[in-house]
């Protein structure tokens, strides 16, 4: 196994720089002020003029050259910061290519199975039906792993379309979780309206729905329990309306909950196998919230224990309805 030599090490490096500079700078105000002390000594014995020599200038000198080099010391510290982000965005990108890679790879090689089986072998009409139904399966965790791509870039472009209309986020969340009921078959999604109540917001509902989507099936996919399940509960006050999304998944711990809406950022647990995903699903998330001017957080209290995303969006007034929609009901 190949050692790496620590002093090549970018953090020494900086270390050593720093300490230079400083030694440099002390040794320099020292030889500095002995030279001036000395010039004095020798001004004062043979009785000069001591306003041909003008004193002050040897601190203003120290001061200029501290103030330079106090101006280095920061460029130096700017530059390391800089290349420690860029090498944590590298070693990001490179993790999101794997998975990203894994995530296209798996799918392709169980279709060009199934397909190889079709070709060889003539199958009841029962296998047949179902081979069919896994690859219709590969087929779609194709496509959402290709639309999160494209869905993420027209995010981050500002080229989304879609209008914000003003909606209940119960009737919206709820409406969304019957239509897409199929893709959360084996999955238990609660949703606790507490006394039928309206939470009014403007959203523009394409990202919305994106929004629940990936929040959803974030949590169903991060979840070792036969049967996840998933409480949506909503609340409000004077500003915000809330909702709060706990599941019994894996969870994370307590120090990675202000990393996990990072950009290809992913859990990483040493017992565990891959799990899925790209990274991108949770800043998805965050993006969206952001266009819509609210904010969101996540819990956990450790692996193991579940976790709990609390989204606040601002609230808005009751719709007024027009006389028409009054006659009509």
């Amino acid at each position: 196994m190949k050692r790496s030599i620590w002093f090549l090490h970018p953090i020494a490096i900086f270390v050593f720089s720093i300490i230079a500079l400083g030694l440099s700078l002390f040794l320099y105000i020292y030889w500095y002020v002995e030279v001036s002390t000395g010039l004095k000594a020798v001004i004062e014995k043979t009785n000069l003029d001591p306003q041909q020599f003008v004193a002050w200038q040897t601190w203003v000198v120290i001061m200029v050259l501290s103030i330079l080099v106090g101006i280095i010391l920061v460029g130096i510290f700017i530059i390391f910061v800089y290349q420690r982000k860029t090498l944590a965005l590298y070693r990001s990108q490179y993790n999101f290519i794997n998975s990203f890679t894994h995530e296209l790879k798996t799918p392709t090689t169980s279709l060009r199975l199934y397909l190889e089986t079709f070709i060889k072998h003539e199958l009841p009409r029962d296998n047949q039906l179902k081979y069919l139904e896994y690859m219709l399966a590969d087929v779609g965790r194709l496509s959402d792993n290709i639309n999160g791509i494209l869905n993420l870039a027209r995010i981050e472009a500002k080229i989304y379309g879609g209008e914000f209309v003003v909606v209940d986020l119960a009737e919206e969340v709820d409406g969304f979780c019957r239509k897409n009921e199929q893709l959360f078959r084996g999955s238990d999604i609660v949703i606790n309206q507490q006394q039928r109540r309206c939470y009014f917001c403007s959203i523009n509902r394409a990202l919305f729905q994106m929004l629940l989507m990936n929040l959803l099936s974030n949590a169903i996919r991060h979840n070792e329990n036969d049967r996840p399940r998933i409480m949506i509960t909503f609340s409000q006050t004077e500003k915000d309306v809330q909702l709060c999304f706990a599941d019994n998944g894996i969870g994370f711990e307590k120090p990675q909950s202000k990393k996990i809406f990072q950009k290809f950022f992913q859990i990483e647990r040493a017992e565990s196998s891959h799990v899925g995903g790209t990274g991108l699903g949770l800043y998805m998330v965050e993006q969206v919230v952001r266009i819509h001017k609210g904010k969101i957080t996540a819990q956990s209290d450790g692996l193991g224990k579940g976790a709990q995303f609390t989204l606040s969006l601002p609230r808005q007034d009751l719709p007024v309805l027009s006389e028409q929609e009054d006659a009509s009901e």
